[in-house]
């Protein structure tokens, strides 16, 4: 299982992102970071600088088809910059329609927005996301987590660090469902 995580150059909340990582690993996957720019990205602890870590992919240079899934991590200023990259909003929109698991935490619904793949899909995320997915057509939860399968694929959704263990749980359960 080869998962890609997609995140902006910074404002990625490091436990969102460090976390599902070591789900993806500890169940024997192999966790890809892919950013829209080369080198480090930033991660944050809410609003505090924390680590910095290495991109093995550039999104211009990779495709939906190298991957079996999406992590999206959240972190306001990292979901907000990918929405604005149109190769990242695309490659997102390429995981729903190649039928592939993509699970999202926190702010980062905000690029499925953007991707217009909500329509009809049910998911949770950061309550100030509400508005924004009722006006994507989708129906927003407020749930620990949401796993989706009302769609060309399964789409697993938690509302923020707090609810990290189940999201885990639930997107290696899903990606490991839906590889094999």
């Amino acid at each position: 299982m080869r998962i890609a995580f997609l995140v902006a150059p910074e404002g990625i909340e490091q436990i969102e992102l460090t976390e599902p990582w070591a789900a993806v690993a500890g169940s024997g996957g192999t966790p890809v970071l892919v950013s829209t720019e080369s080198g480090e990205v930033q991660a944050f602890r809410h609003l505090d600088k924390a680590d910095t870590f290495p991109v093995d992919q550039v999104v211009r240079d990779t495709s939906v088809d190298d991957f079996d899934g999406l992590v999206l991590p959240g972190g306001v200023a990292n979901p907000d910059q990918l929405r604005l990259d149109e190769r990242a909003v695309a490659f997102v929109k390429a995981f729903f329609d190649a039928g592939k698991p993509v699970a999202a935490i926190c702010h980062a619904p905000w690029i499925l927005v953007e991707a217009d793949v909500l329509h009809g899909r049910s998911l949770t995320s950061w309550p100030s996301l509400r508005t924004d997915i009722r006006n994507a057509a989708g129906n927003w939860v407020d749930e620990q987590v949401k796993v989706c399968d009302g769609g060309p694929n399964t789409l697993v959704t938690s509302r923020k660090p707090d609810d990290l263990k189940a999201f885990c749980e639930a997107l290696v359960h899903e990606f490991g469902r839906a590889t094999t």
